[in-house]
């Protein structure tokens, strides 16, 4: 199927996905995320590590961390072009579509991905910058989370500003009871 094509389908049960998720269930899915993103990074770095015959940890480093970043955009972009949903988003109830309620095109899946980066390079970066090396470069990081995470209680749409600035919106998958067919 064409992008063009896939962006502008609807997105299922459209009328059904205006309600947004709460802050709660948002990071209680991101720690579900987390679980099943660490197999996934395990398995992909094993791999890399077996096929470049890597004796050490320092050796094709950033070759394996472009790697990395590569396969965590393919997973998020797949599945976010492909039901809009994640394993753990399926669990949570929550999808990712775009400002109109379309399925996300390849080149916003992209962009989301990109931008979702926002929320943890900044506090890296702060922590690099000043040489942070010991445990309060935990709590930079952790403050910069905290910090991005507030900003969907700025926003008139309840959205992360990740999501406002890609054109998406995260919206809760509320089920409609099914109805029996008759015999």
């Amino acid at each position: 199927m064409s992008d063009s094509t896939h962006a502008t389908a609807p997105c299922p049960a459209a009328p059904a996905l205006l309600a947004v998720p709460t802050l709660r269930r948002r990071v209680l899915c991101v720690i579900y995320e987390a679980l099943i993103l660490f197999g996934v990074l395990f398995i992909t770095g094993y791999l890399f590590s077996t096929l470049t015959q890597q004796r050490s940890a320092l050796m094709y480093r950033h070759a394996l961390q472009l790697w990395l970043f590569l396969v965590l955009g393919a997973y998020f972009t797949w599945f976010w072009r492909h039901g809009g949903q994640t394993l753990p988003m399926k669990t949570w109830k929550i999808r990712v579509v775009g400002a109109d309620l379309r399925a996300v095109s390849l080149p916003r899946a992209v962009l989301r991905y990109c931008l979702c980066w926002l929320w943890f390079v900044p506090g890296m970066a702060l922590d690099w910058l000043f040489g942070i090396k010991d445990w309060s470069s935990v709590g930079v990081a952790s403050a910069w989370v905290a910090l991005w995470a507030c900003t969907m209680f700025i926003d008139r749409d309840r959205q992360f500003l990740h999501d406002r600035l890609a054109g998406t919106r995260l919206v809760s998958v509320i089920e409609t009871p099914s109805v029996p067919r008759p015999a």
